[in-house]
């Protein structure tokens, strides 16, 4: 009678009996008493323990949780106080470093303005990897310069690169490596400058067009790696220098497949080269989608497109670690004639509306002030 709850039970079990109803109904009361009490014992440690983890702000697992996370986030916990050492940006966390350079193009966090337009996944190469243009970029591209006879690209780009490997030479940042190039432009200004030795000390030393050494190595150095020619302003090139087709046209691709083989092609606009003594090997083709990228992020669509002096330049900042620029711009007295000759009306492609110069030279201007070139001024 004691425990009502358990005879009741034993009846049961033994004698098939259920005791009187009394006995029964007691013992009914008082197992719903217990369970009641149990019920609200679990509901009190519930609630207690979701108020605990809302005042924490979540569930902690400590075997889910990196190792020193919960300690970090008691420390936000802690007011500050006299004497406490609070780290600064560049305390707690390496700069990214991207080469071995004092300074290097793809160091992010130098240039909000850079690292907001810059796109290292773009390649500056047309290849067999990229060989499909989107389309805005394909429609842009082929009104550069018109043609009445339609081409499929595709056809035109893989008999190509029957002919020339289609690839990239180029690979990704590398921490142990310092590439420094130069890209020398054509400016009056390299003229008794003397910074010929300085330009052949490059790792890559870039040129444009028509850009003779011969004669003016003491001003324009005497090395070249890689030289940025249009089908009209092509010429023959050392085995050792990579030619870099910059096309306009679909026209321009069946050219460098001709003049490397068949020597068909005589005319475009202009009369071309019918055979071109160059590298079949180091040959390679600018890409449509990197023109692009630099008329939309850089030049702003400042001109009708950029000149040749801008792509070469954004060609090596995504190629080389370190970027030193030499003959751009006006000389002292603000001729633009180029360094090797002397013709007072060379720089009226300055008002054609082809080319906005000025606003080139704004970036340029940029550029050396976010610290990811180097200007050389000249004379």
């Amino acid at each position: 009678k004691l425990r009502p709850w358990l005879t009741g039970g034993a009846s049961v079990e033994r004698g098939g009996r259920t005791g009187s109803s009394g006995g029964g109904g007691g013992g009914m009361r008082c197992s719903l008493r217990v369970w009641v009490l149990l019920g609200s014992l679990g509901l009190v440690f519930l609630t207690s323990l979701f108020f605990s983890i809302s005042l924490r702000g979540g569930v902690s697992l400590p075997y889910l949780d990196p190792p020193g996370w919960e300690e970090s986030r008691r420390v936000k916990l802690v007011p500050n106080y006299a004497g406490a050492h609070q780290l600064s940006p560049l305390e707690g966390t390496q700069q990214e470093k991207t080469c071995a350079c004092p300074r290097c193009v793809g160091d992010p966090g130098v240039s909000d303005w850079f690292d907001e337009n810059y796109d290292p996944d773009i390649s500056p190469v047309w290849t067999r990897d990229n060989i499909q243009l989107p389309a805005d970029v394909y429609y842009w591209w082929v009104m550069l310069q018109p043609q009445f006879k339609p081409h499929t690209i595709q056809q035109v780009l893989l008999r190509l690169f029957q002919v020339i490997p289609g690839r990239s030479p180029y690979g990704s940042w590398d921490p142990a490596r310092c590439l420094r190039c130069a890209v020398v432009g054509n400016s009056g200004n390299l003229r008794g400058a003397g910074y010929g030795p300085t330009i052949d000390g490059h790792n890559y030393i870039m040129r444009i067009n028509l850009a003779p050494t011969l004669g003016y190595e003491e001003d324009a150095g005497s090395h070249t790696t890689h030289h940025f020619m249009y089908p009209e302003s092509a010429k023959n090139l050392a085995a050792n220098v990579s030619f870099v087709l910059v096309p306009f046209k679909t026209l321009d691709l069946l050219w460098i497949t001709s003049a490397l083989s068949t020597g068909q092609i005589r005319f475009t606009y202009a009369p071309v080269k019918q055979f071109l003594r160059v590298d079949k090997d180091k040959v390679q083709i600018f890409n449509p989608a990197f023109f692009k990228y630099i008329h939309d992020r850089w030049t702003r669509h400042h001109g009708r497109y950029p000149s040749t002096g801008m792509l070469v330049l954004f060609f090596a900042l995504h190629v080389c670690d370190e970027v030193n620029v030499f003959g751009f711009g006006a000389d002292s007295r603000g001729n633009w004639h180029h360094y090797w000759e002397q013709n007072r009306y060379s720089g009226e492609f300055r008002k054609t509306g082809v080319h906005d110069a000025d606003y080139e030279a704004q970036i340029i201007d940029s550029l050396a002030k976010a610290g990811k070139i180097t200007v050389f001024p000249g004379k």
